[in-house]
């Protein structure tokens, strides 16, 4: 396939499916598996391309947040934030060091996405039967960093099914609340893992064969299909539950099984 047109395509599936709760990460292993193979740094760095989509929506909330930082309730939300991804951060990196790396064959990532199908089918139907409260606990950030952590040990989970719902199952049963600091969260996450890809990558030196061109095209296209995406996703979710999504990751997972 041409360099032009691969980068394109997998640019656009991450920008759909980052904050959509159906794993960019089993989506892109999938369809690397047909417009041919990238490095973990294309991936990580195109991932950052969605989250700078999420900087732009939230801008006026993470611009509130920066300014209110007197004001204890606003305070409270940030040392939340900070407390999820320093919890990623360091069991990130620790799987790292022991070793942890993505499949290189699709039956793991199908599993994931049946199982987490099945998974948000369940959390959605005992949520439900919760009150519906707005509040991020303590309990809420420490189990979203845990969330996300699993998330990217076990691709095909999906770091925003994973945040929300453990958000949503925690005591956050407001599906907006529970996506804003999932989303929220996400951008220390993945600027953080970016970097720490890029200097993996400069510190190879002579060793680096990485197409920039290709990687700034799929992060531009990454960048502004995720932005659509999640704009979308936030006036869907004001009315809609997240079942249809459940019922798409069940019938993608059983699919890839049946064809591997």
């Amino acid at each position: 396939m041409s360099d032009f047109v691969s980068p394109f395509l997998l640019g656009l599936i991450e920008g759909i499916t980052e904050f959509l709760p159906i794993s960019s990460t089993g989506h892109l292993l999938v369809a690397e598996h047909w417009l041919g193979a990238r490095s973990d740094l294309f991936n990580v760095v195109i991932q950052a391309g969605a989250i700078l989509a999420v900087v732009l929506i939230y801008r006026e909330r993470l611009w509130r947040l920066a300014r209110g930082l007197g004001d204890p309730v606003q305070r409270d939300y940030v040392l939340k934030l900070g407390a999820a991804f320093l919890i990623t951060a360091a069991l990130g990196f620790a799987a790292t060091q022991l070793g942890f790396k993505l499949p290189e064959s699709v039956a793991p990532v199908a599993w994931a996405l049946v199982l987490g199908g099945v998974w948000m089918l369940a959390a959605e139907w005992l949520a439900a039967r919760r009150p519906e409260r707005s509040t991020i606990t303590w309990t809420v950030a420490i189990l979203v960093g845990l969330a996300q952590v699993v998330a990217g040990v076990f691709p095909g989970t999906s770091r925003s099914a994973a945040t929300i719902f453990v958000a949503m199952l925690a005591g956050t049963g407001n599906r907006a609340a529970a996506t804003e600091f999932a989303f929220l969260v996400g951008i220390p996450t993945m600027f953080a893992a970016s970097g720490y890809e890029l200097l993996k990558t400069l510190k190879a030196g002579g060793e680096v064969h990485e197409d920039w061109g290709a990687l700034a095209l799929a992060f531009v296209v990454s960048a502004v299909t995720a932005f659509v995406a999640v704009r979308w996703l936030l006036g869907y979710i004001r009315t809609h539950r997240f079942t249809p999504f459940a019922v798409y990751r069940i019938a993608l997972g059983l699919t890839l099984l049946f064809m591997a």
